[in-house]
Parts: structure tokens; C-alpha cells; sequence
């Protein structure tokens, strides 16, 4: 199986899922993750805030942090290589990373967002 790796800007904690205004895609990323893990899946989740050297150590982060700095993270590498920049993915793009099937529910429309139009993205 793949191995998925998450270079989260600084976020006060691992999931940066605590305090009293939690923002919502980290609220559905780390659901998303604990779904994955479930299903197999090699996921690690590096906090720049808490492990800046692990940052230092991979030059393809080094690299994407020179070129296009700290506010473009998240970074996701999927087996070495830069999979998604700028948001976190979405649980259907984990499932064709790592190669399982998502439940039917799982692939549905949300509201309220991008992509919950009749025609799809905004």
C-alpha cells in the first residue's frame, strides 16, 4: 500500500482538531484519515510548528516551502512524490491513492461548498 504523507502548516496540535475555533476541513480531514487508517491505509501527519526538522530533512518539502512558502501548506506526498498543495484532500482522493473502494455515502455531494452545485464546481 501507499504511503501518504501530510506536511501540515503549524497547527496547535497534531490535528490541529482542538481549541475553541476549529476550522472545519480539519474537522473532516482527520475523519477522513481515521477512515483511511481503518482501511489499511500508511498515513503520517507532520506539524511544522512541532516538527520543523522533518520539514528540513525531506528536500521535496524544502523545496515546495522555498518556492512558494509556509502559506501554501498543506503539502501531501503520496509514496515520495507531491500528490495535492494548498487544501486538504478529500476522502475519494485518499481511497484512489491508496487504492480501496469508498463507501457509496462517502462519495456524495456535500452542501453548502464547492462542488455541491447541480453542476458541480463553482
Amino acid at each position: 500500500m501507499k504511503k501518504i504523507e501530510v506536511f501540515d502548516p503549524s497547527l496547535c496540535c497534531s490535528t490541529g482538531v482542538c481549541g475553541v475555533d476549529i476550522d472545519q476541513a480539519l474537522v473532516t480531514f482527520a475523519a477522513d484519515v481515521d477512515w483511511a487508517k481503518q482501511n489499511g491505509a500508511h498515513i503520517e501527519r507532520y506539524n511544522l510548528a512541532q516538527q520543523p526538522q522533518t520539514f528540513a530533512d525531506n528536500a521535496t518539502v524544502r523545496g515546495f516551502l522555498q518556492r512558494s512558502g509556509q502559506d501554501a501548506l498543506p503539502l501531501i506526498l503520496v509514496d515520495g512524490e507531491v500528490a495535492l498543495a494548498g487544501r486538504y484532500p478529500k476522502r475519494a482522493e485518499l481511497a484512489l491513492w491508496i487504492g480501496i473502494d469508498q463507501p457509496a455515502d462517502a462519495a456524495k455531494p456535500t452542501t453548502g461548498g464547492c462542488g455541491s452545485g447541480p453542476r458541480g464546481c463553482c
